[in-house]
């Protein structure tokens, strides 16, 4: 019988990266958490965990005993969510990651309204770039993701999909606005331009096409906050690239000005909701990815511009 308590440990240890920050984490003295896996080791005969230079590293063995203990613990909550769900009462937590792109839509309307029509459930959001949410989805530390261009992952399976392509956007009055067609890499050249940092999907969409084209990029502006980006442009800085619902506010008062990309990869991006390949949600979990399927403008149908 594996011990429960020494794969908890081993789970946050894999998720903070060390013995230290999990026994902070977990409110206990490190030497409980060593003695624990150092145990857990001896009674399996394999190695669970190694370090290295840069840190604590999870071994193949480790990593299934990781995996089967976040799906113990998700199967049990589904169990328990139904039971409740049977006796007429939808409760429990939910956790989300969602990029900063997506929260203007998020907290419009959805958010209140989901937290109004089921007040025994509890939400968890947590703002979060591409490749650290889908770690985060990956690893069960959240039901679901909100994702902006995210890539093909085996180990994810999308619910939800829609069309959100990654358009260039502009100062108003900006000269881009006067080649009234679609707009290529080349024509950006020149422009001060502000792009995501690399863990984010629009950038990574934006480095594809950029090393397919065999064009070096050189941003002026580099930052992790889409509002920082969206500010620069509205200023009159420079320009970036963001899909329309993002700026949907600014464009409509006239602050900013949108361009479509003549690239088919940057025009097919999409937005999309996912969570984990294999891993069954909750019934309140499940409740609330329907509610933002529902209420969220960049999930309930594709981008403005290709409905009009």
């Amino acid at each position: 019988m594996l011990n429960q308590r020494a794969l908890a440990y081993l789970c946050e240890i894999v998720r903070r990266g060390s013995f230290r920050r999990a026994a902070d984490q977990l409110n206990i003295d490190v030497s409980v958490v060593s003695r624990k896996i150092k145990a857990l080791e001896e009674s399996l005969g394999v190695s669970v965990l190694h370090r290295d230079s840069s840190g604590v590293q999870v071994t193949e063995s480790g990593q299934y005993l990781v995996d089967h203990f976040q799906s113990q613990l998700s199967a049990e909550k589904v169990v328990l969510s139904q039971l409740q769900a049977v006796q007429g009462l939808v409760s429990g937590q939910v956790s989300i990651a969602v990029g900063e792109g997506f929260i203007a839509d998020l907290v419009s309307e959805p958010l209140e309204s989901f937290m109004t029509d089921y007040p025994g459930i509890e939400l968890d959001v947590t703002m979060a770039g591409m490749d650290e949410a889908i770690g985060l989805v990956i690893q069960g530390h959240v039901d679901f993701a909100l994702l902006y261009a995210p890539p093909v992952d085996a180990q994810l399976e999308c619910h939800v999909e829609t069309k959100h392509p990654l358009d260039v956007i502009v100062p108003a009055g900006h000269p881009l606005m006067a080649l009234n067609r679609q707009v290529t890499l080349r024509d950006i050249e020149g422009y001060p331009l502000g792009l995501m940092n690399n863990p984010f999907g629009m950038r990574h969409l934006v480095n594809a096409v950029a090393h397919q084209e065999r064009i070096h990029l050189q941003a002026r502006l580099h930052t992790n906050s889409v509002a920082v980006l969206r500010n620069f442009v509205v200023s009159g800085i420079g320009v970036t690239f963001m899909p329309q619902l993002t700026v949907i506010d600014a464009l409509d008062g006239g602050d900013i000005g949108i361009l479509e990309m003549a690239h088919p990869a940057l025009n097919g991006a999409t937005a999309q909701i996912v969570s984990r390949q294999g891993r069954e949600l909750t019934v309140s979990a499940n409740a609330c990815l329907k509610h933002l399927q529902r209420g969220m403008r960049f999930f309930n149908s594709d981008a403005p511009r290709l409905l009009s």
